[in-house]
């Protein structure tokens, strides 16, 4: 059996509070969750426990986030030497549905024409709530973007098509082969 992670991060910084997007490295981890189809379980990862969740991802049969190759790890290469987007087998579902659509889309857009849900969310919300010290509203936020991930990633192998509202608020199918 094959162990599928599902898989995203918040960070404790803007890409402001670094000097820009050159710079996701610094932006330090605030929590990281996994669900792994193994354990059939979430897990929260405080930024003390960041080695744990890369020793996690890199054992994993596949990794499967949204812009988790130009994003999630990048920021988690703050962390470690290893080059974690050639390390870790990754399914990068932006990656995929920009092939397809021809542009990038955000994963709100994508669930909510897919699936009738959308985030609860979005990043800045989260950097808000850590300076706060709203530690668990990062872990719902962050838990329920690794459940939308997974149900759009199901959705995609079961049906062979997402789906995206265009700019004259058309939903539009995107063929996927995973």
């Amino acid at each position: 059996m094959s162990n599928i992670v599902y898989f995203d991060l918040e960070t404790q910084l803007t890409a402001n509070d670094v000097g820009g997007w050159n710079h996701k490295s610094e932006m330090k981890m605030s929590l990281g969750v996994t669900y792994s189809t193994a354990s059939a379980k979430y897990e929260i990862f405080s930024e003390k426990r960041v080695a744990d969740l890369i020793t996690l991802l890199t054992k994993a049969d596949l990794v499967v986030g949204y812009n988790v190759r130009r994003f999630d790890y990048e920021v988690l290469m703050g962390y470690t030497i290893l080059d974690l987007p050639h390390h870790i087998p990754t399914l990068d579902l932006l990656e995929v549905v920009e092939q397809s659509a021809g542009h990038r889309l955000s994963l709100d857009s994508v669930a909510t024409a897919t699936l009738g849900i959308g985030k609860t969310g979005d990043g800045l919300d989260a950097i808000r709530w850590w300076r706060e010290g709203k530690i668990m509203e990062i872990a719902e936020y962050c838990c329920f973007d690794v459940k939308v991930t997974k149900l759009v990633h199901e959705f995609a192998k079961t049906h062979g098509v997402l789906y995206f509202v265009d700019r004259f608020a058309r939903r539009q199918a995107l063929k996927i082969s995973l």
